[in-house]
Protein backbone atom coordinates (compact mmCIF):
# COMPACT_ATOMS: atom_id res chain seq x y z
CA UNK A 1 0.00 0.00 0.00
CA UNK A 2 1.39 3.19 -1.21
CA UNK A 3 0.65 6.30 1.14
CA UNK A 4 2.37 9.78 3.09
CA UNK A 5 4.50 7.23 5.26
CA UNK A 6 6.59 5.44 2.20
CA UNK A 7 6.88 8.49 -0.55
CA UNK A 8 9.38 10.90 0.26
CA UNK A 9 8.57 14.31 -1.10
CA UNK A 10 11.76 16.06 -3.25
CA UNK A 11 11.13 19.69 -4.04
CA UNK A 12 14.00 21.44 -5.77
CA UNK A 13 14.32 25.21 -4.94
CA UNK A 14 16.38 28.18 -6.27
CA UNK A 15 15.65 31.63 -5.39
CA UNK A 16 12.23 30.74 -3.75
CA UNK A 17 12.01 31.89 -0.77
CA UNK A 18 8.88 33.99 -1.43
CA UNK A 19 7.07 30.85 -1.82
CA UNK A 20 9.14 27.90 -0.46
CA UNK A 21 7.64 27.97 2.94
CA UNK A 22 4.15 27.85 1.80
CA UNK A 23 4.62 24.94 -0.67
CA UNK A 24 6.92 23.15 1.70
CA UNK A 25 3.95 23.36 4.92
CA UNK A 26 1.72 22.20 2.30
CA UNK A 27 3.41 19.18 1.27
CA UNK A 28 4.07 18.18 4.43
CA UNK A 29 0.36 18.33 4.63
CA UNK A 30 0.15 15.24 2.18
CA UNK A 31 3.35 13.41 3.17
CA UNK A 32 5.65 12.91 5.89
CA UNK A 33 9.21 13.25 4.79
CA UNK A 34 10.18 16.49 2.57
CA UNK A 35 13.42 17.24 1.24
CA UNK A 36 14.11 20.73 -0.27
CA UNK A 37 17.56 21.14 -2.00
CA UNK A 38 18.44 24.45 -2.22
CA UNK A 39 20.53 25.08 -5.13
CA UNK A 40 22.83 27.52 -4.75
CA UNK A 41 20.08 30.35 -3.80
CA UNK A 42 21.57 33.93 -1.48
CA UNK A 43 18.31 34.41 -0.63
CA UNK A 44 16.50 32.80 2.57
CA UNK A 45 15.26 30.06 0.10
CA UNK A 46 17.03 27.67 2.80
CA UNK A 47 15.58 28.75 6.05
CA UNK A 48 12.42 29.53 4.55
CA UNK A 49 12.26 25.62 3.55
CA UNK A 50 13.10 24.86 7.25
CA UNK A 51 10.47 26.97 8.63
CA UNK A 52 7.70 24.80 6.33
CA UNK A 53 8.56 21.77 7.75
CA UNK A 54 11.17 20.46 5.27
CA UNK A 55 14.88 18.88 5.42
CA UNK A 56 17.08 21.12 3.81
CA UNK A 57 20.51 20.43 1.80
CA UNK A 58 22.42 23.38 0.07
CA UNK A 59 24.19 23.49 -2.76
CA UNK A 60 27.31 25.81 -2.25
CA UNK A 61 26.90 27.39 -5.92
CA UNK A 62 24.31 26.83 -8.12
CA UNK A 63 24.46 23.51 -10.48
CA UNK A 64 21.33 23.26 -12.35
CA UNK A 65 17.78 21.75 -11.18
CA UNK A 66 18.85 18.36 -12.63
CA UNK A 67 21.54 18.35 -10.06
CA UNK A 68 20.01 19.33 -7.28
CA UNK A 69 17.22 16.24 -8.19
CA UNK A 70 20.28 14.06 -8.30
CA UNK A 71 21.83 15.33 -4.91
CA UNK A 72 17.82 14.69 -3.06
CA UNK A 73 17.91 11.21 -4.71
CA UNK A 74 21.53 10.55 -3.59
CA UNK A 75 20.43 11.28 -0.16
CA UNK A 76 16.63 9.72 -0.38
CA UNK A 77 17.88 6.26 -1.77
CA UNK A 78 19.79 5.76 1.19
CA UNK A 79 17.42 5.80 4.16
CA UNK A 80 15.10 3.01 4.03
CA UNK A 81 11.39 2.67 4.01
CA UNK A 82 10.62 4.41 0.68
CA UNK A 83 9.15 2.83 -2.16
CA UNK A 84 8.22 5.49 -4.44
CA UNK A 85 10.25 9.80 -4.68
CA UNK A 86 8.03 12.36 -5.75
CA UNK A 87 9.30 15.54 -7.20
CA UNK A 88 7.23 19.11 -7.64
CA UNK A 89 8.71 22.39 -8.04
CA UNK A 90 9.05 25.14 -5.68
CA UNK A 91 7.63 27.89 -7.47
CA UNK A 92 3.85 27.21 -7.01
CA UNK A 93 3.35 25.85 -10.14
CA UNK A 94 2.40 21.94 -8.41
CA UNK A 95 -0.30 21.59 -5.94
CA UNK A 96 0.63 19.87 -2.96
CA UNK A 97 -3.09 19.15 -2.50
CA UNK A 98 -2.47 16.81 -5.63
CA UNK A 99 -0.41 14.76 -4.54
CA UNK A 100 -3.06 11.91 -3.35
CA UNK A 101 -3.95 11.59 -6.95
CA UNK A 102 -0.50 10.15 -7.41
CA UNK A 103 -0.91 7.85 -4.85
CA UNK A 104 -4.08 6.38 -5.63
CA UNK A 105 -2.70 5.67 -9.28
CA UNK A 106 0.09 3.97 -7.79
CA UNK A 107 -1.49 1.97 -5.73
CA UNK A 108 -4.23 1.29 -9.03
CA UNK A 109 -1.30 0.94 -11.77
CA UNK A 110 1.84 -0.14 -9.94
CA UNK A 111 3.62 1.83 -12.59
CA UNK A 112 6.86 2.72 -12.05
CA UNK A 113 6.80 6.34 -12.82
CA UNK A 114 3.93 8.63 -13.13
CA UNK A 115 3.97 11.85 -14.37
CA UNK A 116 1.60 14.56 -14.48
CA UNK A 117 -0.14 16.20 -17.71
CA UNK A 118 -1.85 19.50 -17.05
CA UNK A 119 -3.34 18.82 -21.00
CA UNK A 120 -6.49 17.74 -19.82
CA UNK A 121 -7.74 21.45 -19.07
CA UNK A 122 -5.32 24.13 -21.02
CA UNK A 123 -7.86 26.53 -20.81
CA UNK A 124 -5.63 28.66 -18.73
CA UNK A 125 -2.49 27.57 -20.47
CA UNK A 126 -0.58 30.15 -22.76
CA UNK A 127 -1.21 29.83 -26.42
CA UNK A 128 2.83 29.32 -27.44
CA UNK A 129 3.00 26.91 -24.03
CA UNK A 130 0.40 24.71 -25.04
CA UNK A 131 1.32 24.48 -28.57
CA UNK A 132 5.21 23.93 -27.29
CA UNK A 133 4.20 21.20 -24.80
CA UNK A 134 2.20 19.12 -26.69
CA UNK A 135 4.62 19.45 -29.65
CA UNK A 136 7.66 18.48 -27.34
CA UNK A 137 5.60 15.40 -25.93
CA UNK A 138 4.82 14.11 -29.17
CA UNK A 139 8.40 14.27 -30.19
CA UNK A 140 9.49 12.33 -26.98
CA UNK A 141 6.94 10.15 -26.63
CA UNK A 142 7.83 8.80 -30.43
CA UNK A 143 11.28 8.70 -29.09
CA UNK A 144 10.55 6.69 -26.25
CA UNK A 145 7.90 4.27 -27.13
CA UNK A 146 5.38 5.65 -25.10
CA UNK A 147 2.77 7.97 -24.96
CA UNK A 148 3.33 10.75 -22.36
CA UNK A 149 0.66 13.35 -22.68
CA UNK A 150 3.02 16.19 -20.96
CA UNK A 151 6.47 15.35 -21.10
CA UNK A 152 7.36 18.92 -19.50
CA UNK A 153 5.69 18.64 -16.25
CA UNK A 154 7.99 18.38 -13.57
CA UNK A 155 5.54 17.08 -10.80
CA UNK A 156 6.14 13.24 -11.10
CA UNK A 157 6.89 10.71 -8.94
CA UNK A 158 8.88 6.90 -9.72
CA UNK A 159 9.79 3.99 -7.95
CA UNK A 160 13.22 3.73 -5.33
CA UNK A 161 14.61 1.41 -7.90
CA UNK A 162 14.12 3.67 -10.75
CA UNK A 163 15.52 6.51 -8.73
CA UNK A 164 19.00 4.37 -8.65
CA UNK A 165 18.95 4.56 -12.16
CA UNK A 166 18.32 8.32 -12.63
CA UNK A 167 20.89 9.35 -10.81
CA UNK A 168 23.94 8.19 -12.96
CA UNK A 169 22.42 10.49 -15.72
CA UNK A 170 24.67 12.86 -17.77
CA UNK A 171 22.13 15.88 -17.65
CA UNK A 172 22.22 18.13 -15.09
CA UNK A 173 19.84 20.79 -16.30
CA UNK A 174 16.13 21.13 -17.15
CA UNK A 175 17.01 18.35 -19.76
CA UNK A 176 17.17 16.09 -16.72
CA UNK A 177 13.48 15.85 -16.79
CA UNK A 178 13.09 14.68 -20.03
CA UNK A 179 16.42 11.55 -19.60
CA UNK A 180 14.21 10.69 -17.16
CA UNK A 181 11.75 9.33 -19.55
CA UNK A 182 13.93 7.72 -21.97
CA UNK A 183 15.84 6.03 -18.59
CA UNK A 184 12.42 4.20 -17.35
CA UNK A 185 11.52 3.48 -21.03
CA UNK A 186 15.06 1.58 -22.02
CA UNK A 187 14.55 -0.15 -18.61
CA UNK A 188 10.92 -1.07 -19.62
CA UNK A 189 9.24 0.37 -17.12
CA UNK A 190 5.39 1.90 -17.33
CA UNK A 191 5.40 5.41 -17.93
CA UNK A 192 1.58 6.35 -16.36
CA UNK A 193 -0.18 9.71 -16.16
CA UNK A 194 -1.77 11.93 -13.85
CA UNK A 195 -4.02 14.85 -14.29
CA UNK A 196 -2.89 18.02 -12.48
CA UNK A 197 -3.89 21.49 -12.21
CA UNK A 198 -2.35 23.87 -14.85
CA UNK A 199 -1.10 27.21 -12.61
CA UNK A 200 0.43 29.90 -13.26
CA UNK A 201 1.85 32.95 -10.85
CA UNK A 202 3.85 35.49 -10.97
CA UNK A 203 6.94 33.55 -11.22
CA UNK A 204 9.86 34.24 -13.19
CA UNK A 205 11.10 31.47 -15.59
CA UNK A 206 14.61 30.18 -14.85
CA UNK A 207 14.83 28.13 -18.31
CA UNK A 208 17.23 30.30 -20.26
CA UNK A 209 15.79 29.72 -23.89
CA UNK A 210 18.56 29.76 -26.63
CA UNK A 211 20.81 27.83 -24.09
CA UNK A 212 18.23 25.34 -22.78
CA UNK A 213 17.06 24.60 -26.16
CA UNK A 214 20.23 23.99 -27.18
CA UNK A 215 20.71 21.57 -24.55
CA UNK A 216 17.46 19.85 -25.24
CA UNK A 217 18.59 19.74 -28.94
CA UNK A 218 21.71 17.67 -28.06
CA UNK A 219 19.96 15.64 -25.77
CA UNK A 220 17.61 14.51 -28.25
CA UNK A 221 20.42 13.57 -30.65
CA UNK A 222 22.09 11.77 -28.00
CA UNK A 223 19.39 9.95 -27.28
CA UNK A 224 18.15 8.76 -30.53
CA UNK A 225 21.55 7.62 -30.73
CA UNK A 226 21.35 5.56 -27.69
CA UNK A 227 17.53 4.16 -28.63
CA UNK A 228 18.69 3.42 -32.28
CA UNK A 229 21.89 0.95 -30.66
CA UNK A 230 19.48 -0.80 -28.30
Amino acid sequence: MIDRTNVAALIPAYFEEKRIRDVASRTREQIDSVLVVDDGSTDRTAVAAQEGGAEVIVHPQNQGKGAAIKTGLRELTLREGFEYILILDADGQHLPEEIPRFLQEANRSQAAMLVGTRMEDTSTMPLVRRLTNRAMSSLISALIGQRVPDTQCGFRMFTRDLAHALIATASSNFDFETEMLAIAARRGAVIGAVPVSTVYGDEKSKIRPLRDTVRFLALIKRLRREMSNR
